[in-house]
């Protein structure tokens, strides 16, 4: 089998240049991003249509790398597209059913833009979601959830806050153990 290319999908505030995300884009040879939108930023459907697109030009397998609200346009763009997928990490998801905190789009906002509701259904195709007993965009019980919901395994990474730069990550290791779990 081909070596599954790693599609790293980021959350609204698209690409920061110490997130792991982007470190992790740098360090694998075979890892590529959905690039940031110049329009549009807000709109669930031209997220969802961004990485339709990055997908169309991947020939072969592909692991999705979500992070916060990464995992939310990743679960809405399976409940759309049939392109197979070998697996999915899903890392801390940001409860977009759930008030959040100052500085964050609102419900209104959220639902205004298409976010409401969040796919509750399983997914099709493997998946992982890493969740942080602090993270302020979700709760643990509810990342439990919804790994419940979509058919995840569900692995607790313990108290990582948002697993971003704020929190105190750059680098994050441990995704490319999650990713290998997924091969």
């Amino acid at each position: 089998m081909t070596s599954p290319t790693i599609l790293l999908v980021p959350g609204l505030r698209d690409h920061v240049a110490d997130h792991w995300q982007t470190l992790l884009e740098a360090k694998l040879p075979n890892a590529r991003s959905v690039p940031p939108l110049a329009h549009d930023k807000l709109s669930r459907a031209a997220r969802v249509a961004a990485l339709d697109e990055a997908l169309a030009g991947i020939d072969g397998p592909v692991i999705l790398v979500a992070h916060s609200a990464g995992v939310m346009i990743t679960v809405h763009w399976a409940q759309t597209h049939k392109r197979p997928i070998h697996g999915a990490l899903l890392a801390t998801p940001a409860d977009l059913e759930s008030p959040m905190p100052a500085g964050y789009p609102g419900m209104d906002t959220l639902s205004e833009h298409g976010w409401l509701p969040v796919p509750h259904t399983p997914l099709p195709f493997p998946s992982v979601v890493a969740f942080s007993d602090n993270d302020p965009l979700c709760s643990a019980p509810r990342a439990a959830e919804l790994a419940n919901q979509w058919g995840s395994m569900l692995v607790e990474l313990g108290e990582v806050g948002h697993l971003n730069p704020a929190a105190g990550y750059g680098p994050w290791p441990m995704a490319e153990t999650l990713i290998h779990t997924l091969l």
